[in-house]
């Protein structure tokens, strides 16, 4: 007997269909976030009542206290408190994240907007837009998307946590002095000058903002965490709570658009506008990133002997600039450019309260913008960051391999640890003592 023909292809075309739909579902799956930010986004457009800031839902308590709350909660139960002390006393990573945040950004963007007023003369980019980039630079590093993305990337969240929690206790108090201070005073500018609104109520609403959806959370999640230890790892792992607080970032971004539609900012303006935000955002951001990533990674490379001279000329033990570790500086890519609505909003209501509210939504529109592209940017960094990663480990063991082929009587060691292995606990050691750990981890002499 011989087998049917038809039978034959029936079998592959099934198998051809069902491997169509596995990969379509595999798309689905990895990409999910852009396509909740696109569902969100035209849930915003057509239902902007519905998350606008009071709306049905009453976003600005909802969600912008629930889900913040939450992503903070899952974060206190995820990270250890050893982890969380270590990289409080890393002055050096303070010095870099926050000097990113209140100084490099703010001090380009007034150069760039500087730039395009004087190239704009006609004004077809509204000046409200220009004067809300500036406002954007000033404020603080994001309160949630950080987190998650540097946890998804394979980086040091504790370390991005830390870094949140210090700059948005310094952002309510440098973010207006350096907003008013770097506004242009040209032409198209003086009715953005004056600051009409009482900053008091401001400070108030921010700080409970982030005592009852930043620290309490926090604080009581770390209470779990030391009490249930295991208990509490097993509840993470087995409900995939680290997933839920990237589902919170997309109810941020849902009622950031849904009050951004309400009032109409967004259809008022001028397409070139609009088209010159869109590209704008993406382009600083990335260019933050880079300038983060050169100063944490790559520029103390090219400063070893100038940096060893001045360091035995003040007698000073430690190396003033180390390179930080891999883990270390994905969490530094992603805090240093990043920026929080959270704290902006009700800053720009504050500062220009008796403004007209369509003028405000204008100002509004290149920090919603750039929060919400900046977690579509950061969707990719993460794939970026996980490669530099896997090639980074894979060039470490590969050269610990050579090593030991050529070398004279060591022996391999199955047990030598990677440097991500080791970074959590050496995160604030000096680059060169951790090559000497895993060298002798490598290297057993025979007696």
């Amino acid at each position: 007997m011989t087998t049917s023909p038809p039978l034959s292809e029936a079998n592959a075309k099934t198998n051809t269909k069902s491997s169509r739909y596995c990969r379509i579902i595999s798309i689905i799956l990895h990409q999910w976030l852009l396509i909740g930010i696109a569902v969100a986004c035209i849930l915003a457009y057509f239902f902007p009542h519905i998350a606008a800031h009071g709306g049905v839902i009453r976003s600005q308590y909802s969600i912008l206290y629930g889900a913040v709350a939450l992503i903070f909660l899952i974060s206190g139960l995820s990270i250890s408190s050893h982890a969380l002390l270590i990289h409080a006393l890393n002055w050096r990573l303070h010095l870099l994240v926050q000097g990113a945040s209140f100084l490099l950004a703010p001090v380009t963007m007034y150069a760039l907007v500087q730039v395009i007023s004087a190239g704009d003369p006609e004004q077809k980019i509204d000046r409200g837009v220009l004067v809300g980039y500036i406002l954007t630079a000033c404020i603080p590093t994001t309160i949630a998307s950080n987190v998650m993305m540097t946890r998804s990337a394979g980086g040091d969240d504790a370390a991005a946590l830390v870094e949140v929690l210090i700059g948005n206790v310094f952002g309510p108090v440098l973010s207006p002095v350096w907003t008013v201070a770097l506004i242009p005073k040209g032409k198209g500018f003086e009715a953005w000058e004056g600051v009409s609104g009482d900053l008091d109520a401001m400070y108030r609403n921010v700080f409970k903002l982030l005592g009852l959806s930043v620290y309490l959370p926090l604080v009581v999640g770390q209470a779990i965490r030391w009490k249930w230890r295991e208990r509490t790892s097993w509840v993470m792992q087995r409900f995939y709570l680290n997933k839920v607080g990237t589902f919170m970032l997309l109810l941020l971004i849902w009622t950031s658009f849904s009050s951004c539609f309400a009032t109409s900012a967004l259809q008022s303006l001028n397409p070139s506008t609009i088209v010159f935000v869109l590209l704008f955002n993406i382009a600083i951001y990335l260019f933050w990133t880079l300038i983060c990533f050169f100063l944490a990674h790559i520029l103390p490379n090219y400063l070893p002997s100038l940096l060893t001279t001045i360091q035995q000329h003040l007698r000073i033990k430690e190396p003033l600039y180390p390179s930080f570790p891999a883990r270390i500086t994905i969490a530094i890519c992603f805090c240093g450019p990043a920026k929080t609505a959270a704290l902006g909003i009700p800053l720009l209501y504050a500062m220009w309260d008796s403004f007209d509210e369509l003028v405000k939504a204008k100002i509004s529109i290149p920090l919603i913008l750039y929060t919400t592209e900046q977690i579509v940017c950061a969707h990719f960094l993460v794939l970026v960051f996980k490669s530099w990663m896997r090639r980074g480990e894979k060039n470490e063991k590969s050269g610990i391999e050579v090593g030991v082929e050529e070398g004279d009587g060591g022996v391999w060691n199955e047990s030598v640890p990677t440097r991500s292995e080791v970074s959590e606990r050496d995160s604030i050691r000096p680059q060169q003592e951790l090559d000497v750990e895993i060298q002798d981890a490598v290297y057993e002499k025979k007696g």
